[in-house]
């Protein structure tokens, strides 16, 4: 972890930055303002990216990806710009636990993978393109967006440790275990083999 050298008050400060900019549901916003419905009685009812792809809407999936990755990004830079190494980490975690549990959305959010995704390409860009590029490859081969997600995921601690980001490996580790927690119901899915493939409607 790095070190510990901000004040707790100027911690809690973008830890509330970075919650607040990860709670913003725009899945949810951009299925309502383009006429794709509700995303909450679509496929699985989640808010992010695959479950937008659900509706028929690529654009939209893809914008959606985008955004929900661009909020964990912009904890992290604008706390490292601001601020420090220590409240980037703990942005970024805030900004993945906002997505996930959205105090406007009675904290029943996204699975995170696109902000976990955005906050590592932010925090370390090559630990963030070769998580990318673990969940790609997986995806592609398996076509299963959850199972690519749990891949992603359990890879990253090695990324930063192969890849020289070593002060992060206490947060790879917190958000691994975050993304297992979100995707408990997709697990139970991938045992049973009823895990719906990207796509599917």
């Amino acid at each position: 972890m790095p070190d510990l050298t901000s004040s707790a008050s100027l911690l809690l400060l973008w830890a509330l930055i970075g919650y607040g900019l990860g709670s913003i549901p725009f899945g949810l916003l951009l299925a309502k303002g383009m006429g794709l419905g509700n995303l909450r009685q679509i496929g699985s009812g989640n808010i992010g990216a695959t479950n937008v792809l659900r509706t028929g809407n690529k654009p939209a999936a893809a914008l959606t990806l985008l955004l929900d990755g661009g909020k964990g990004a912009a904890a992290v830079g604008l706390a490292r710009i601001f601020a420090t190494e220590d409240a980037a980490q703990l942005a970024g975690l805030a900004a993945f636990i906002g997505h996930c549990f959205p105090v406007w959305l009675k904290f029943k959010g996204g699975k995170g993978v696109a902000t976990f995704l955005g906050l590592l390409l932010a925090l370390a860009w090559p630990v963030g393109l070769a998580s990318c590029a673990t969940w790609a490859v997986t995806a592609r081969v398996t076509r299963i967006s959850s199972f690519a997600a749990l891949v992603a995921a359990a890879l990253c601690t090695i990324w930063m440790l192969v890849l020289g980001a070593g002060t992060a490996m206490l947060l790879g580790a917190v958000l691994t275990i975050l993304i297992f927690w979100t995707h408990r119901t997709n697990i139970t899915r991938l045992r049973a083999g009823t895990e719906p493939k990207i796509g599917q409607k």
